[in-house]
């Protein structure tokens, strides 16, 4: 496992990459340091084209809330910064509808420097209240993903997508996502959402975070919509274990999905109607 630590200068080294202006390799840095490039390299590398991370923060039991719901201090407070430096790393952040009512989130960048991503929900039936936090205008893009003829406040873009059994096709957002210019993306709950971009291949990259705390009932992590029946038919992604402080971060390399059989269907002809309301 390896340790990370994210002093003020590396961090300055990882936003550089992000923007292009340096690389993630040269350099004379501590261990730490160095265990910091190789996290967050990955997905703050624009050079070779855009990346789709999704994070998961759970406990030591897999869990990612209580029976009731909380899941206010699942990740520890070095698990918390982790997810907010992944934020400034990408152009987006994508959560579903169930995650926007119920955790109410800003998806902004607090716990670190950087700008904050545009704030990305997919919401099929048009849900999402227009008051929500992440709906807010802030100065940053705001996209509502839906499949319904929905109108939305002033600034918020509407990418408009054909349900198919009342849902939305994850390929065919990455898609319409990239064709408004949001290349690097974070997909970042809940775990049914995750569990949808990771099943067909759509995934570069799952950092699972761990926090030491067992919470003995709620929801899991992750849920597949096709479990498998035999261990060998299991996914075994090529893993790197991060030490973060508060929390252990898997980083997971998951590229090569497609290769068991589930490529991920890109559309060819445009799908999409995007609109800026207002």
């Amino acid at each position: 496992m390896q340790a990370v630590d994210v002093t003020p200068r590396v961090w300055d080294r990882i936003l550089s990459v992000r923007s292009g202006r340096a690389c993630a390799c040269c350099g004379r840095f501590s261990a730490g340091e160095r265990a910091a490039l190789d996290l967050y390299g990955p997905v703050a590398r624009r050079d070779l084209g855009p990346v789709t991370v999704a994070q998961i923060g759970q406990s030591l039991d897999g869990r990612i809330a209580t029976a009731s719901g909380d899941a206010r201090d699942v990740s520890g407070p070095d698990g918390l910064a982790h997810l907010h430096r992944l934020r400034a790393l990408v152009d987006g952040v994508v959560i579903g509808v169930g995650t926007a009512l119920h955790d109410h989130p800003r998806l902004t960048v607090r716990l670190c420097s950087g700008h904050d991503p545009a704030r990305i929900v997919i919401d099929p039936r048009g849900r999402l209240f227009d008051d929500a936090p992440m709906l807010a205008s802030t100065g940053t893009r705001r996209v509502v993903v839906q499949g319904v003829d929905r109108p939305r406040p002033q600034g918020v873009e509407v990418l408009r997508l054909p349900l198919r059994d009342g849902r939305l096709d994850p390929a065919q957002i990455l898609d319409g996502l990239r064709a408004i210019d949001l290349g690097s993306l974070l997909i970042e709950g809940g775990g049914t959402t995750i569990a949808g971009f990771l099943e067909p291949g759509l995934l570069d990259r799952l950092q699972v975070s761990i926090a030491p705390l067992i919470i003995g009932a709620g929801p899991q992590g992750l849920t597949s919509r096709t479990p498998i029946d035999r261990l060998k038919d299991a996914l075994r992604p090529d893993t790197r274990v991060f030490g973060l402080g508060s929390d252990i971060v898997f980083d997971c390399g998951i590229g090569d999905l497609a290769s068991r059989g589930t490529q991920p269907v890109h559309v060819k002809q445009p799908l999409t109607q995007v609109v800026a309301t207002g």
